[in-house]
């Protein structure tokens, strides 16, 4: 099989197929390890903290929601559902921009930039002994890079 990063054969290298299955495998288990770490904490799931970080990074702390969906990997009919919890729980807020008031904003509160804080503190553990720690500096460096790539 060909090294190649273009053919006209559609089929995966040995080594693509086999790297495509490791990158898979460890998405689930660190993905698994670090749910299990924001229920132990009686934290709510990764998804309210994807949400959270793109808004509380965002100009003004406001995206509209197809910018969120956009930057996070959370299809829109979840995302709509996630943001209606988000809002009861007064994380945020909907706020209009239009005259007609079709267009919205969705805006982090206060106390939604105080939990994703306190969610950080367990994710950045999760982080540090699910990667960190069985990794290098520098082939985390490396994989990074590597991954980087594939963007």
């Amino acid at each position: 099989m060909s090294d190649k990063t273009e053919t006209s054969d559609p089929t995966p290298s040995t080594n693509a197929t086999q790297a495509w299955i490791n990158l898979m495998r460890a998405q689930q288990r660190v993905l698994a390890a670090i749910e299990r770490d924001f229920k132990a904490a009686g934290l709510p799931g990764l998804g309210w903290y994807d949400v959270l970080w793109e808004l509380s990074r965002a100009d003004g702390g406001r995206l509209r929601p197809f910018e969120i969906e956009e930057r996070t990997l959370l299809a829109q009919y979840n995302l709509s559902r996630l943001i209606d919890r988000l809002e009861r729980e007064g994380l945020a807020e909907r706020q209009t921009f239009d005259e007609d008031g079709r267009g919205r904003w969705v805006l982090i509160t206060e106390k939604g930039r105080v939990l994703r804080s306190a969610m950080w503190d367990v994710y950045a553990k999760a982080i540090a002994r699910n990667v960190g720690a069985r990794l290098p500096e520098a082939d985390a460096a490396q994989l990074s890079a590597l991954l980087s790539r594939l963007l």
